[in-house]
């Protein structure tokens, strides 16, 4: 099993069995990172220009590319909700609460078996579990009560916060 850099657990065997797609990668198909960050590595720019910027791992232009082939590839999970358990987040604004998502690194871009950035959101309660080693990531999981309970509760004080009361009604109360 993947391990973090100080020992304890990722929860999963293989990062890139994660990845939907790279950070840089276009709709188009295209390289977003050998156009913008050129200059960072001009011998990948070049192929990949000379290439009109095209990405071997989802296109005919390179040799068989899986993402861990690339040496920019970065996926870092935009999705708002935990992938192990399915509990989304609710945040609230001008709130100090913790976030009930956290993010998760599969893979660490100064990993020395890797230099690839991955991660996902896993929610607190998921995240402590996986990194005392008490569960995986592909457990097959359903938000623990208190995680509900919190969720929960963020919407009814959404919902409290949102309630509208007319003035001749805030009038008779006072």
């Amino acid at each position: 099993m993947e391990k973090t850099p100080a020992g304890s657990s990722v929860g999963v065997e293989d990062p890139y069995a994660f990845v939907e797609r790279c950070d840089h990668l276009t709709d188009g198909g295209r390289c977003r990172y050998a156009l913008e960050h050129d200059r960072h590595d001009p011998a990948f720019a070049r192929k990949r220009r000379a290439d009109e910027f095209a990405c071997p791992v989802v296109t005919d232009a390179g040799p068989d590319w899986g993402w861990a082939d690339c040496p920019h590839f970065r996926a870092r999970n935009r999705s708002r909700e935990c992938v192990r358990c399915g509990l989304d987040e609710h945040r609230q604004a001008h709130s100090d609460e913790r976030p009930l998502l956290e993010e998760h690194h599969l893979s660490y871009a100064d990993d020395e078996h890797t230099s690839h950035e991955i991660t996902v959101f896993l929610c607190r309660w998921c995240h402590a579990k996986i990194h005392e080693s008490w569960a995986r990531i592909d457990d097959d999981a359903s938000p623990d009560t208190e995680a509900l309970a919190a969720r929960e509760g963020r919407r009814s004080h959404e919902h409290a916060e949102l309630d509208f009361s007319s003035a001749a009604e805030r009038r008779d109360d006072g």
